[in-house]
């Protein structure tokens, strides 16, 4: 199920012909605001309970290309989750269903009074249950990846 469905905006791409970097970063962060508005985290439900959430970390994966005016689809699937922090997999794809690019991110629940973290608001919680969730063993095969050069022999 797609969390958000967009196009590229002619001012995304670059000198290059495609989506510059940075822009799918935009999207991504779009795709969570769209995560925060299906747990009930949209204006209202951030109001109503004075909560928030913030990104901690993410990791981005360039895939393939995207050219202006494509469309594009961003879906989650929760790797891991505790009473405040959630370890999402986000992933974009094309029409045709083409990966572009996955970003994971570790989230962080806030109570915005406190500036503090908080627990999720037991309806957050009922609502992130709902969501794909990855199972022990079968995270998705890009998920969990870390940055580095192969060690020389």
């Amino acid at each position: 199920m797609a969390l958000l469905e967009l196009r590229v905006d002619s001012q995304w791409v670059d000198y290059n012909g495609h989506m510059n970097d940075a822009e799918y970063a935009r999207v991504f962060s779009l795709g969570v605001e769209a995560l925060m508005d299906a747990v009930g985290l949209d204006e209202a439900g951030r109001r109503q309970h004075g909560y928030t959430i913030y990104t901690l970390e993410t990791h981005l994966c360039y895939r393939r290309e995207a050219h202006e005016g494509q469309p594009l689809s961003v879906e989650v699937t929760v790797l891991a989750r505790d009473a405040k922090r959630l370890h999402a997999f986000f992933e974009m794809y094309d029409s045709e269903g083409t990966l572009l690019a996955t970003s994971e991110q570790m989230l962080m629940g806030i109570d915005v009074d406190a500036g503090r973290p908080a627990a999720f608001p037991s309806p957050v919680d009922s609502a992130i249950d709902g969501l794909p969730q990855a199972t022990e063993g079968s995270w998705p095969e890009l998920a969990g990846r870390r940055i580095g050069l192969p060690a020389r022999r």
